[in-house]
């Protein structure tokens, strides 16, 4: 399945870059602050983890303001207990809206498949939605800040309890 994933994702990428000369490669690493939020609450000591992100994106010119920016990225999430930690392979599908030459905005959503151990009580897939803000240092470096809020339960097999997923990520970048 994660061959899968990559391969579409990467003949994606090849096929919007066939599209178009506005298309732009880059690479992004930051800092994760993450959680689960249980219901009913959690009956343990439920603190944040802090992990790291890194990934590569292309960053398509939809429209004169517009990008479609998707990524594939390493994740650290959930919580600080390791019981409750869990590690994605992500897939952003970001649109970014210009607010002006330095700073931008953007929405979408996201697919996360697990990367480590199988029949561990967690679903093999996430689904997110997230939304940030970008700051333009040059033409080539920026930062970014982004919120990740979780769709979809992420425990499994678990009726009595739900879990999602919810991520504060401190960012920077470089577009080639």
């Amino acid at each position: 399945m994660k061959k899968t994933l990559l391969l579409t994702v990467l003949i994606g990428l090849a096929t919007l870059y066939g599209f178009s000369q506005d298309t732009k490669f880059g690479v992004r690493a930051g800092l994760n602050i993450s959680n689960m939020d249980f219901k009913p609450d959690a009956t343990f000591s439920n603190k944040h983890r802090n992990g790291f992100m890194i990934g590569f994106f292309s960053e398509l010119r939809l429209a004169k303001g517009v990008a479609f920016a998707p990524e594939l990225q390493f994740s650290s999430e959930g919580g600080k207990e390791e019981s409750i930690r869990i590690d994605y392979i992500q897939v952003p599908a970001f649109f970014k809206f210009k607010l002006s030459d330095k700073l931008h905005i953007g929405a979408g959503p996201q697919v996360g498949i697990k990367v480590h151990e199988y029949e561990d009580g967690f679903k093999n897939f996430g689904y997110s939605a997230i939304g940030g803000i970008e700051f333009k240092i040059s033409h080539q470096l920026f930062v970014d800040a982004r919120y990740t809020y979780g769709l979809v339960n992420v425990l499994d097999d678990i009726e009595s309890f739900e879990a999602i997923n919810t991520k504060i990520q401190f960012g920077f970048g470089y577009k080639f």
